[in-house]
C-alpha cells in the first residue's frame, strides 16, 4: 500500500481515518491519524480504503479534517431510503461507488466514502454480503423500522426519566408515569431484598447515574429522597405476601353488595330483634363493628343475654370473588399505621358491620346462665337488630360507675359471673400491661404510645366473646357440624409456692405467661386450658378473621336444614392454606408495633423511664427483660450488673436505630454505666425467648 493512501481503520473501538506513511515489517504499517499520532496497523484492520485520482491521489494527514468535513454534507440518511425505493425494484445489489454514482452523480473519493458511511452504519434498508450491499425486503424494512422507533421511543423515555430523577433530587416537582414507576420498582426490590433482587443491576444502574452507593440502603433512602416512599415505610409490609391494596374487580363486587345484594338465604328465617336494645362497645378508632350485646327480660322475669354477631356472609357466597381474596388474606391486619382489613373497607365498615340506628344483619347467640354461671340453655339465630349505643370502653366505665343503664348492669354482673365460673373450671388469668401504638400518617407520622388498661369495660366484652364462643363450640358439637376449634394444652406452671416467693404484679405473671402453651386451631373440639372450656370456637370476628368466616357459613347452612358448604375435609384444606397468610400478618403486626416503639423512644431520648427488670432471658450473658411501665413495653436488654428479678431501674436512652432494630440505654442513676441492649432481629428467636409474648 502507497504512501499517502487514506483508509479508514478501527483504533480501540472506533472508526478513524488515517494515512498510509510507510511499510513496518513484512505485513504492517506505520500510519498517521489526523493530530499528527503514529499508528501500527495490520491490513486486516482497514475497514475500507478510499482511491482518489488526478493530482491529490496523494493524502496527508493534515488533510483529514477537511476531508471529513466535506463528506459530513452528503450524510442524509434520508437518501439512503430513495436509493433503497429505486434498487428494491430490481433486488439490485450496490456498493459504495455505484451508490455515490445513483445519489450523488459524482464518484469522488468524498462522495464514495460517504455512501460506504452510509451503507456501513445502515440497519434498517440494506445489509451486507461480501462486498456488495444487499436491499431488504419491504416486510423486513417495515419490522427495522418498527424496531428503531420503539427503540427511539425507549430512549427518549429513558432520558425523561433520568431528567425527572435529577430534578426530583434536586428538590424539584415531578409527575412520575406508569413508565417511571416500572423502572422504580427495581429500586423497590433491591431495597427490599438486596443481593437477592432479581434485576438488582439495573437498580445499581440507577444509583450510579444518581452518584450514590450501590447498595440496599441506599436504595431505600433514594426511594425516600424521590418521594416513592416515606422515611418510616413498612419494609417488612412490603417483603410479605400480604396484599395491600383491593384489586378492581373486588372494589366492583364490593360495590354490587350495595346496588345489586344476593338474595339473603336466611331471610324467611330470621328473627326480629330490633326491639332489643343492643351495645356495641368497641375503641373510638374501631371502623369494622363487629359484635353488639342485649338483655332481655323474659315472661318469668329472668334475663336472657343476646350476644349479636355481625353476618357478612349475608353480603357473598362461598367461592365468590370477593370469598377467594378472604380466603387469600386470612386476616384482617392491624399496623400502628391503620388497618389493611379483609374486605374493601366500604363493605366492611358499611352493610356488613353493625351500625348504630340501623338494621343489621347478624348472627344472634341468645344464653341463659345458672346461678354459678354456667351455659344452662342457649340458641343461635339468624336475626336482624338495630344497635342503639356506639359506645367506647370508657364510655362503658363512666355508665356503669353512674349506674345509668340497667341492662348494660345486668351484662357487668353477668360478666363477673362468668369469669368467676372460667376460674373455677381451671381458666388461667394473666395481667400484663398491654401497649396501644398509633402514627397518624396525615399528620407528620404523629406518633402516640398509650397504656391500654385492663379495665373492666374490656374483660365485660372479653367474657361475653368467650361466652359466644362457648355456645358455638357446644352447638356445633352436638349437631356433628365440622367447625374450626381453638383449643390450648395444659400448661406446666410452676409450683404454688416458687411463684409466691416472686415479687407480685408483672413479674409473677410473666412467669406464669413464660409457660403457656401455643394456641391451635382444628376441627376437632379440644380443651382450652387458658379459657378453662373443655371446648371453644372462634365466631366473633368473621369480618376480620376467615376462620369466623367459615364457622358461620356451616352454622346457617345447618339452620337452613341445608347442605354445609364445607366438609370436614375441604376445611381442613383451607385451614392449612391459609395458616401462612395468618402466620404472615401476625409477623408483621409484631415487627410493625416494634418499629414504632423504637422509633416513639427515639424520639424521646431526653425521658428517664421507670423500668422492672422481669426476668433473665440468658443469665449467663446477662440479656434480661425489662418492663418500661409507663409504656407497657418489654424488650430485652444486656445488664452488666448485679441485678435481681423485681428490680427497679431508672433508663434513659441512647443511640436508636429502628431500622437496624437496635437501641442503646444508659442507666440514669449510673451515668458511668452503659447498658446495652440489642433487639433481636429474627422475630422467631425473641418469641422462642419469651414464648407469648
Amino acid at each position: 500500500m502507497e504512501k499517502g493512501t487514506l483508509v479508514e481503520v478501527k483504533l480501540h473501538g472506533d472508526r478513524r481515518l488515517v494515512v498510509i506513511d510507510r511499510p513496518e515489517g513484512k505485513k504492517h504499517f506505520q500510519a498517521i491519524d489526523e493530530n499528527g499520532n503514529n499508528h501500527t496497523i495490520h491490513p486486516r484492520e482497514i475497514n475500507y480504503t478510499i482511491k482518489a485520482s488526478g493530482e491529490n491521489a496523494s493524502f496527508t494527514h493534515l488533510q483529514i479534517p477537511s476531508f471529513l468535513q466535506k463528506v459530513e454534507k452528503f450524510l442524509d440518511p434520508s437518501s439512503l431510503e430513495v436509493a433503497w425505493e429505486i434498487l428494491i425494484e430490481d433486488n439490485q445489489a450496490t456498493n459504495p461507488n455505484d451508490l455515490a454514482s445513483l445519489l450523488f452523480s459524482e464518484l469522488s473519493a468524498v462522495t464514495s466514502y460517504a455512501s460506504y458511511c452510509l451503507l456501513s452504519n445502515d440497519k434498517i434498508y440494506f445489509k451486507q454480503k461480501g462486498d456488495l450491499y444487499e436491499p431488504r425486503s419491504s416486510s423486513q424494512v417495515l419490522e427495522l423500522k418498527h424496531q428503531a422507533e420503539a427503540a427511539a421511543q425507549r430512549a427518549r423515555l429513558l432520558e425523561e426519566f433520568q431528567q425527572k430523577i435529577t430534578t426530583k433530587l434536586a428538590g424539584g416537582e415531578v409527575t412520575w408515569t406508569a413508565s417511571d414507576r416500572s423502572r422504580l420498582d427495581c429500586l423497590e426490590r433491591y431495597a427490599l431484598h438486596g443481593d437477592e433482587a432479581s434485576d438488582k443491576a439495573a437498580a445499581q444502574e440507577l444509583l450510579s447515574f444518581a452518584k450514590r452507593s450501590k447498595n440496599e440502603q441506599a436504595a431505600f433512602q433514594m426511594l425516600v429522597d424521590l418521594g416513592i416512599w416515606s422515611e418510616h415505610e413498612n419494609l417488612n409490609l412490603l417483603r410479605s405476601q400480604i396484599p395491600i391494596r383491593f384489586a378492581n374487580e373486588l372494589i366492583a363486587a364490593a360495590q354490587e353488595c350495595f346496588t345489586s345484594p344476593i338474595p339473603d338465604n336466611m331471610k324467611d328465617l330470621r328473627r326480629d330483634l330490633t326491639h332489643l336494645h343492643v351495645y356495641t362497645i368497641d375503641d373510638i378508632s374501631t371502623t369494622e363493628i363487629d359484635d353488639g350485646l342485649s338483655i332481655e327480660t323474659l315472661a318469668d322475669g329472668k334475663k336472657r343475654i343476646w350476644i349479636h354477631i355481625a353476618d357478612p356472609t349475608r353480603w357473598l357466597d362461598p367461592e365468590s370473588p370477593l370469598d377467594k381474596d378472604a380466603r387469600k388474606r386470612g386476616t384482617s391486619v392491624y399496623l400502628p399505621t391503620g388497618v389493611i382489613p379483609m374486605f374493601p373497607i366500604e363493605l366492611a365498615a358499611g352493610p356488613m358491620s353493625l351500625i348504630e340506628n340501623k338494621i343489621c344483619h347478624a348472627l344472634s347467640f341468645a344464653v341463659d346462665l345458672d346461678e354459678v354461671g354456667a351455659v344452662a340453655r342457649y340458641e343461635i339465630v339468624a336475626s336482624l337488630v338495630k344497635p342503639n349505643y356506639r359506645l367506647t370502653y370508657e364510655d362503658v366505665e363512666e355508665m356503669l360507675q353512674l349506674g345509668v343503664e340497667d341492662d348494660l348492669d345486668r351484662l357487668a354482673e353477668f360478666a363477673r359471673l362468668r369469669k368467676k365460673w372460667r376460674v373455677d373450671q381451671g381458666a388461667i388469668e394473666i395481667h400484663l400491661p398491654d401497649t396501644s401504638v398509633k402514627v397518624d400518617s396525615k399528620n407528620g407520622d404523629r406518633l402516640t404510645l398509650e397504656l391500654m388498661e385492663d379495665t373492666f369495660s374490656r374483660q365485660l366484652v372479653a367474657e361475653m366473646m368467650i361466652l359466644a364462643g362457648e355456645v358455638a363450640a357446644k352447638f356445633a358439637q352436638t349437631n356433628n357440624i365440622p367447625i374450626p376449634y381453638r383449643y390450648q394444652e395444659q400448661p406446666e406452671l410452676p409450683p404454688l409456692d416458687t411463684l409466691m416467693q416472686l415479687p407480685s404484679g408483672p413479674v409473677r405473671e410473666f412467669a406464669i405467661c413464660r409457660c403457656m402453651t401455643k394456641g391451635s386451631l382444628g376441627l376437632y373440639a379440644s380443651r382450652h386450658s387458658g379459657l378453662g372450656l373443655d371446648a371453644y370456637a372462634q365466631v366473633t370476628s368473621p369480618i376480620r378473621r376467615y376462620s369466623d368466616l367459615l364457622a358461620h357459613w356451616q352454622i346457617k347452612a345447618f339452620l337452613r336444614e341445608e347442605p354445609l358448604p364445607f366438609t370436614a375435609e375441604m376445611l381442613t384444606a383451607i385451614l392449612q392454606a391459609i395458616d401462612p397468610a395468618i402466620w404472615d400478618a401476625n409477623q408483621v403486626e409484631k415487627q410493625s408495633v416494634r418499629y414504632w416503639s423504637l422509633e416513639y423512644l427515639r424520639r424521646n431520648k431526653d425521658v428517664v423511664w421507670e423500668a422492672l427488670m422481669l426476668d433473665w432471658l440468658r443469665e449467663n450473658e446477662k440479656l434480661a427483660l425489662v418492663l418500661i411501665e409507663d409504656l407497657g413495653l418489654k424488650l430485652p436488654m444486656r445488664i452488666n450488673r448485679q441485678i435481681q428479678v423485681g428490680d427497679n431501674l431508672r433508663i434513659k436512652t441512647g443511640e436508636v436505630d429502628p431500622r437496624k432494630d437496635i437501641i442503646y440505654f444508659q442507666e440514669a442513676q449510673q451515668s458511668t454505666s452503659v447498658l446495652e441492649m440489642e433487639m433481636e432481629r429474627d422475630s422467631d428467636r425473641l418469641e422462642s425467648e419469651y414464648a407469648t409474648l
